[in-house]
């Protein structure tokens, strides 16, 4: 018996198919930053595929066309806006986490990095004109979105913790997709501060 697991051989590792994985990675990885650096219809194969470091005739062996790419690097995007958004929370007491989610999101940082940043407010114009898979991550994420900023309500559960957070999300993106449209960071900063103060809550 002993003779036998000695001389037992390792499981093999396919290499091929690791490989081919860390591949389709680093493609989604580049397109996500891709997507809300230049847009949907900004972001071309030949580009994606430079950047990652592959030849563009790789492609077709990741992907079935250029908006199956797309819909993988839409979700990619907003599992990582709301990953971060939830991280950034996980330390905060719960009567400041929705202060401090809508000044993270409406920071001058924010409005400054759409590369890293929400897709909602980086790709929103666009959205209504991409395949339905894009549209699909992007309505899985908003409503992920809402119910994020509902669970910050002392009254989660309820219609108006609901309500408002629809409010909340909408002026937020909205807020930062106007910072971000503006030629002058004076206004952007006004912007902002103006829709801070009126989400968050004044303690007394």
């Amino acid at each position: 018996m002993m003779h036998v697991m000695r001389n037992a051989k390792p499981p093999k590792i396919n290499t091929r198919s690791a490989a081919k994985e860390a591949s389709h990675e680093r493609i989604v990885s580049v397109a996500a930053r891709a997507i809300r650096r230049s847009g949907y219809d900004g972001t071309g194969v030949a580009d994606i595929m430079k950047e990652a470091g592959l030849t563009h005739g790789a492609f077709y062996a990741h992907f079935a066309s250029r908006e199956a790419m797309l819909a993988e690097a839409a979700t990619r995007a907003c599992s990582e806006s709301a990953a971060l958004v939830a991280g950034g929370l996980a330390g905060v007491p719960s009567e400041q986490a929705l202060a401090f989610m809508v000044r993270g999101y409406l920071s001058r940082e924010h409005v400054e990095q759409a590369e890293m940043g929400c897709p909602l407010a980086a790709l929103g114009s666009e959205t209504p004109r991409q395949a339905p898979e894009v549209r699909r991550a992007t309505t899985r994420h908003i409503k992920e979105m809402i119910d994020l900023v509902a669970r910050q309500s002392p009254d989660w559960g309820q219609p108006g913790a609901h309500e408002r957070a629809l409010v909340t999300l909408s002026t937020m993106v909205g807020t930062l997709l106007l910072a971000r449209a503006v030629d002058e960071p004076a206004l952007a900063d006004s912007l902002c501060e103006a829709a801070v103060k009126q989400l968050v809550p004044v303690s007394h």
